[in-house]
């Protein structure tokens, strides 16, 4: 048997409870992991909620990391004992034990600890996506980012600095401001006081941002929009605020031709090949020391509705690990 926060049904942090589960012996291409620390998201919040579909009775989560403590047929790349960590699977994280596909499971480097890796997996192979995909930064770059001193954003910050691009990051209070800033944000624009459009133009002396990384969604979506340089992209990567609805595509005109995506890190590591590519470049920078995770706050599995709560009230910075 295994502790695991499940919903039976969709609604606010009351509705996650505290289960006992069962867990089977792998099938063919899984592996049984025993968890040590959890990975707190808002996209966790989204499928609480009901914004995004999930078949019901649902334990929540999306990474952790652990030790495998069993391998069923079919897997060759891992083994009883590796440490290992995901940040893309099946909903299950929030468990003590759990089996997983084991193409989304890599090994932990040296040095790297378990709260490390679920504190970085999911927001780091999102930073990936975003900066070596989506839309892949030079290195002479003048970018805008939302939400910059959030889990998400603290990485962004500092894998831009890595890359020698000048990030531009959005915050909600002059603490947030701060910590961006610690974490290599070029600029900080506290949208609660200033007018983040004109800032932008102020900033670039007029010339605007060729991409904006926007995980905010309704909120920001035209502020965004008129942070864009002609022909920019402005990619909506998440839904913080609600989602953005009823677009008028002529509005991509007006403002400049400009082009829309609305990417996932599901459809950017979709094989072994490719989650082992975004986690070695993240990795990589991990152990050069150029990346810090940074845990803010830590709760027990068992208080996981107060850390909902945080979250969603935006009470939080960094990330947030569950402690198994």
């Amino acid at each position: 048997m295994s502790k695991a926060i499940r919903i039976e049904q969709h609604g606010g942090p009351e509705v996650l409870k505290l289960v006992d589960v069962d867990v089977p012996a792998p099938g063919p291409g899984e592996v049984r992991i025993r968890q040590h620390a959890v990975g707190l998201n808002f996209i966790d919040i989204y499928f609480r909620t009901g914004l995004y579909p999930a078949r019901l009775p649902a334990v929540l989560g999306f990474e952790a990391a652990g030790v495998v403590d069993a391998v069923g047929p079919k897997v060759r790349h891992l083994k009883v004992g590796d440490r290992v960590a995901y940040g893309q699977s099946p909903l299950g994280a929030y468990a003590e034990v759990r089996n997983m596909p084991a193409f989304q499971v890599v090994r932990i480097p040296d040095g790297v600890g378990f709260d490390q890796a679920a504190a970085i997996m999911l927001k780091g192979l999102t930073v990936q996506y975003l900066f070596r995909q989506t839309y892949r930064l030079q290195g002479n770059e003048t970018i805008l980012f939302h939400a910059a001193a959030g889990g998400v954003g603290l990485i962004a910050c500092q894998w831009a600095k890595a890359l020698g691009v000048k990030l531009i990051g959005t915050v909600s209070s002059p603490e947030k401001a701060a910590l961006a800033k610690a974490n290599g944000a070029w600029q900080v624009i506290d949208y609660s006081r200033e007018n983040v459009a004109e800032r932008v133009l102020e900033l670039t002396k007029g010339k605007k941002v060729p991409v904006v990384y926007d995980g905010v969604g309704k909120d920001t979506w035209e502020t965004s929009l008129d942070c864009l340089q002609q022909r920019g992209l402005m990619v909506s990567f998440g839904n913080a605020s609600g989602a953005v609805t009823g677009v008028n595509l002529g509005i991509l005109a007006q403002k400049g031709s400009l082009f829309v995506t609305r990417p996932t890190v599901a459809h950017h590591v979709d094989t072994l090949e490719k989650m082992q590519a975004a986690a070695a470049d993240l990795f990589e920078l991990v152990v050069a020391g150029k990346i810090k995770p940074r845990i803010e706050q830590r709760f027990k599995l068992e208080d996981i509705a107060q850390a909902h709560e945080s979250l969603a009230a935006r009470k939080t910075t960094g990330s947030t690990v569950l402690e198994v």
